[in-house]
């Protein structure tokens, strides 16, 4: 299976949080599975990090360390934005959504407005 961790998940992945579903760990543990980090996460978490957001130091490093793979943005993510309904404002995730959608990926999140959406999911 593949999928998509939205930015908190992400972050606290890479906090060995224990918040997480023994779904998620399940996911996470299984080497069958490919997950997705997306290059808005990285965006998002460099833009709101001089918020003075708490992130992980070393973004890529523990992308590398975890063996997730990051997603780039392309033209059919951006496109697929258009017919997103508004459930949710956030520009970083509607793109994350978008990109699940058109790439059909399970977005992992704990954002009840992200489950609204017609798309794969798992709540963390």
């Amino acid at each position: 299976m593949n999928y998509l961790l939205d930015t908190q998940v992400f972050i606290w992945a890479m906090e060995k949080s224990t918040r997480f579903s023994k779904a998620f760990q399940k996911v996470i543990s299984d080497p069958n599975n490919m997950v997705f980090v997306s290059v808005a996460t990285v965006w998002e978490i460099i833009i709101k990090k001089r918020k003075g957001l708490k992130v992980p130091r070393d973004i890529a490093g523990g992308i590398k360390k975890s063996l997730f793979t990051i997603l780039p943005i392309n033209i059919d993510h951006v496109l697929e934005i258009e017919v997103l309904e508004d459930y949710h404002k956030d520009p970083f995730d509607r793109i994350i959504i978008a990109q699940a959608k058109v790439e059909k990926l399970t977005l992992i999140t704990v954002d009840e407005k992200i489950l609204k959406y017609h798309i794969k999911a798992l709540k963390a």
